[in-house]
């Protein structure tokens, strides 16, 4: 076999290989990103989330809202996720970091978070306008209207040593 088909073989493995991973992420849970996004000097992205009403969004449901499905659907990042992909998230996380960065078990290893281009073919998702109104929409009872520009600012966690 000639040198081209080989390459070209190989090239398709990759590619299928990429993209049945893709389909096959599985959401970990607030605890896994834990272990990296919690460090000072990153920025402490887990403390700000757990300080954050993302993180409590659950205790924010009463009686029967904590069975809803219209409720879940947007205050716990595992209820709302196909049951096939849970790994080892839990509906008591409430909206957890996979709600708004996808699920993480392929892109959750460092040597693939120290890439962002390679974290994104893996299922990490930015967080655009799109992705918050999934959930901060007209359907919510308590909606009051959603300032993406304000609202994203108040839950920023950048870590400061990408910049």
């Amino acid at each position: 076999m000639n040198l081209k088909k080989v390459i070209f073989l190989m090239g398709m493995v990759v590619f299928f290989l990429t993209s049945v991973n893709a389909q096959n992420a599985q959401y970990v849970g607030a605890a896994k990103c834990k272990m990296c996004h919690n460090k000072a000097d990153k920025g402490e992205q887990y403390n700000k989330w757990l300080a954050s009403p993302h993180a409590k969004a659950m205790a924010a449901l009463k009686g029967a809202e904590l069975k809803n499905p219209k409720c879940l659907k947007c205050h716990s990042t595992a209820a709302a996720a196909d049951q096939s992909l849970i790994a080892s998230i839990t509906v008591e996380e409430g909206v957890s970091c996979e709600s708004c960065h996808g699920p993480g078990s392929l892109y959750k290893v460092a040597t693939v978070m120290k890439d962002q281009k390679v974290a994104l073919t893996k299922g990490m998702i930015l967080p655009t306008e799109k992705v918050c109104k999934k959930c901060h929409n007209e359907e919510s009872p308590n909606y009051k209207g959603f300032n993406f520009k304000e609202y994203s600012a108040k839950i920023a966690h950048d870590d400061p040593t990408t910049k």
